[in-house]
């Protein structure tokens, strides 16, 4: 590499001495002036692109092989985020799949909970239904037992007031030993 700057740097300086000489001479000393300034213009883009060709080059190349590598890059994380996005789309699906499940679980475990909470009532009613009836009958029972007896009561009452009205001294003492009689009996 030093070797190449030593070279351009002479052919820089050999290529410019025609025209210190022009300037020099006044003019025309060795041709015309056009033409040593399109020659030593000519020669200096020359040696100017021999000696920058491969560093251009080899820069633009690096610039390129870096381009490439972040395109390679941009593709990879593109690829990588519309992966992600795909995942979380199927994720999204699956979360309203999960949703609606749950939903007509829920559905399902309502109408299972009020079919029995319905059947629990109904059978709460058919028990107090049931006490309802067993209360009312024990009640009549006793209501009927109590009409039976006062009934009886009454039918006691109102035959010894009868009896009392219509039995004579004569007809107890006749009564009495009837009884008497038939208790001897009993005993004999």
């Amino acid at each position: 590499m030093r070797g190449r700057h030593l070279l351009a740097a002479l052919l820089t300086v050999a290529l410019a001495l025609p025209l210190f000489a022009v300037s020099e001479g006044g003019g025309e000393a060795h041709g015309p002036h056009w033409f040593w300034k399109l020659l030593n213009t000519v020669l200096f883009f020359g040696v100017l692109w021999w000696a920058l060709r491969k560093p251009v080059a080899k820069a633009l190349a690096e610039r390129a092989e870096a381009i490439r590598r972040a395109a390679e890059e941009a593709r990879a994380r593109r690829q990588k985020s519309e992966q992600i996005a795909t995942e979380i789309e199927a994720r999204l699906a699956k979360i309203d799949e999960e949703i609606a499940a749950i939903h007509q679980r829920a559905q399902q475990d309502g109408e299972r909970q009020r079919r029995e909470l319905i059947a629990a009532a109904e059978m709460e009613a058919a028990k107090i239904l049931q006490a309802a009836r067993n209360e009312i009958d024990n009640r009549l029972k006793h209501a009927r037992q109590e009409l039976t007896e006062y009934a009886g009561q009454l039918a006691a009452d109102r035959a010894r007031a009868i009896l009392e009205q219509r039995i004579t001294d004569d007809d107890r003492v006749r009564l009495f030993r009837k009884g008497l009689r038939e208790v001897e009996e009993v005993q004999s």
